[in-house]
């Protein structure tokens, strides 16, 4: 059974510069080794890529994996959806 995956990103929560990323012509980058092995992300593994606006313009860009993503779908929608199922 896969635990219950709780949103990092919250009020109080600490964010950090990492490193700083190059897009090259195809609009690709890489993610350095040291971020994706404390991050748990290996090859083959999906990311969600999560927009952030303000005033109509993106100001924040998340990647959150996939499965984590569908954790925090199921723990929102679960109560909806047995409320209408009922």
């Amino acid at each position: 059974m896969a635990r219950k995956q709780e949103p990092c990103c919250e009020t109080g929560s600490s964010s950090r510069v990492e490193s700083v990323l190059s897009v090259d012509e195809r609009g690709q980058m890489v993610l350095p080794k040291d971020v994706r092995k404390r991050a748990g992300i290996n090859a083959g593994d999906k990311l969600a890529l999560v927009t952030h606006e303000k005033d109509g313009e993106v100001c924040c860009i998340t990647l959150i994996k996939v499965e984590s993503l569908s954790e925090m779908v199921k723990g929102v929608l679960g109560p909806v959806m047995k409320d209408i199922i009922g």
